[in-house]
């Protein structure tokens, strides 16, 4: 008999996988599928920055940048370590198949390496997560690990649920199970972006982590939840809710920029205007546009901030001087 992981489908569950399909549809059309270079580098690493965190990193955004920029960069070597092989595992992500013990066990040993003695193999000895020197989870013994990591997989590859949901499910399974000896915090939340963005390629740029970051603490609570509860029914409602906070703020940060480039548009054609027409009014500036007053006057405003515009006159009678 095959192995079924234990959850329940709950109507919060199904309300935020309706929500999350139909802001990643948002985010494809306004632009998230053709994010510029730097909004994907931004992303990758505000998620890699967050990821570490959780795990006792304390470089800052600022510090992980300039890390992966190649700069000196103030900090404990194992600190700095970690960045540079979370940067290469995530470039490598869409390379690995979710569904595959080989390239599991690889990314842990680009993820770990040269941190533990261990990376890239599931671990020969017991382990237990401890909470200021209490344990709250002992992981199955390691003679059971190959077994129960084979399980989980084939479970993954053939789920009849969606890939959400399923994500959710295999986030639990691999934190319960921790297969390795170190490092199964930041490998759990990777796979599960991993397992995603073979259903929506955007959503490997998405910085989930950044919110589970912002919630550590009810991250452990609802793990812990799912341990004592033995589904992981609470675990996938967290996680849901993350990746919808997650595109919210994706979606707004894509519109933001979608503004900024659009306003960037409409001032060049207002200098161009001006330089057929320094006396247009601001009515005339917009009727001639095709675009709001108020979008004038707000590109106006930002124009004279940047000393590309003077006005010279009042505004009845005067006119614009467009500066070098």
């Amino acid at each position: 008999m095959s192995y079924e992981p234990p959850y329940s489908l709950t109507p919060l569950i199904v309300q935020h996988v309706a929500e999350i399909v139909e802001l990643v549809t948002r985010w494809r059309v306004s632009g998230g599928e053709t994010l510029t270079p730097q909004l994907r580098r931004e992303n990758r690493i505000r998620t890699i920055q967050a990821s570490l965190a959780i795990e006792q990193n304390t470089l800052s955004v600022e510090q992980v940048s300039a890390v992966l920029d190649g700069k000196h960069v103030v900090g404990l070597p194992h600190e700095i370590q970690e960045v540079r092989n979370a940067f290469t595992a995530y470039e490598q992500l869409v390379s690995w198949n979710p569904h595959s013990s080989t390239d599991l066990c690889a990314a842990h040993g680009v993820l770990m390496a040269g941190l533990v003695d261990e990376a890239g193999h599931y671990r020969k000895g017991g382990v237990g997560i401890y909470s200021q020197d209490e344990l709250v989870h002992m992981a199955p013994p390691a003679d059971r690990v190959y077994g129960l990591m084979a399980d989980l997989l084939d479970w993954l590859a053939s789920a009849a649920v969606h890939p959400l949901i399923a994500s959710c499910v295999f986030h639990y399974e691999f934190e319960f199970i921790h297969p390795f000896a170190d490092g199964n915090g930041r490998m759990g939340r990777l796979w599960q972006t991993l397992i995603l963005s073979r259903w929506q390629p955007v959503l490997v740029y998405l910085p989930v982590e950044t919110v589970i970051k912002a919630r550590q603490a009810d991250y452990y609570q609802v793990l812990a939840q799912a341990d004592n509860a033995g589904d992981s029914t609470v675990f996938i409602e967290f996680m849901l809710h993350a990746l919808l906070d997650a595109l919210t703020e994706a979606l707004a940060k894509t519109a933001e920029k979608a503004s900024e480039k659009m306003s960037g548009k409409t001032s060049e054609k207002i200098i161009t205007a001006l330089q057929g027409n320094p006396s247009f009014t601001i009515a005339e500036l917009a009727k001639t546009l095709g675009v709001s007053n108020r979008t004038i006057e707000r590109n106006l405003q930002k124009l004279q901030q940047k000393g590309r515009l003077r006005r010279i006159g009042p505004a009845k009678g005067g006119h614009w001087e467009i500066l070098p």
